[in-house]
């Protein structure tokens, strides 16, 4: 539809999100000294294994940290500012991190993580589930020299 005009409706209240995820409303730029950027990641499965990929471009492998805690996995990396002067810049500096959930503890010894064209690449291997056989639990008559007692 040519010429057509779309109208734009502003909640009074802003999405927390876009809130306190990025800017400041009308403070362009303004971000608490101790908030963390979050971290853009996808998660697949398959194979015996899960792989998180984290996007994370212009960081040195060695501003990256991985923490493990049960069934957490923690990326945590650290984009300092360069001290040349910017006629205008878009990047993002300082603290970036993200925290993800998997369904089982991970074995922290057997993570691999690498690190290559911005993003890093963290394999955690699925643990193998034990085979449960179906079973029936057999139910006692209350009072009649089970654990109960018959109150009559």
């Amino acid at each position: 539809m040519t010429g057509a005009h779309v109208e734009r409706r502003h909640s009074l209240v802003p999405d927390f999100d876009t809130w306190f995820g990025r800017e400041f409303p009308g403070l362009p730029g303004w971000r608490p000294a101790t908030a963390a950027h979050s971290i853009p990641v996808e998660v697949t499965s398959g194979d015996g294994c899960s792989v998180l990929r984290a996007e994370l471009p212009g960081m040195d492998p060695d501003d990256i940290t991985l923490t493990v805690d049960d069934n957490l996995l923690t990326v945590r990396a650290e984009h300092g500012e360069s001290t040349e002067d910017k006629d205008h810049s878009e990047f993002r500096y300082g603290v970036f991190r993200r925290t993800v959930r998997f369904p089982d503890p991970i074995p922290a010894d057997d993570v691999e993580a690498s690190y290559a064209d911005g993003i890093l690449t963290v394999r955690v291997p699925t643990p193998a589930r034990e085979a449960r056989a179906a079973r029936t639990i057999p139910v006692r008559r209350a009072g009649a020299g089970g654990d109960g007692e018959d109150r009559s």
